[in-house]
């Protein structure tokens, strides 16, 4: 039986299974010289290139947006009072 390849692109889309090490963990995620996008090192797709400025910046405001959403979802549920009573109308 033949054996089915580890890695290649698949439609343009990069995908590797074989087994990750640390150094190839890290050399995938730190690439100086390359875009803000890398190939992943296991699985399928691109990732971050944490040597690139550009993908900081991508981080710094997800992690804004993340800290909005949980801190103005629980302001807007505090002025609710829970023991009135709810009108329902049925046709």
């Amino acid at each position: 039986m033949a054996e089915k390849p580890q890695s290649g692109t698949l439609f343009g889309v990069p995908y590797n299974f074989e087994r990750p090490s640390l150094k190839r963990l890290v050399s995938s995620y730190w690439k100086p010289g390359d875009d803000m996008l890398v190939e992943k090192p296991f699985g399928i797709g691109y990732t971050l290139n944490l040597a690139n400025w550009r993908s900081w910046v991508v981080l710094a405001v997800a992690g804004v947006m993340l800290y909005l959403e949980r801190g103005g979802s629980s302001e807007e549920f505090e002025s609710e009072n829970e023991d009135e009573p709810v009108e329902v109308v049925v046709d």
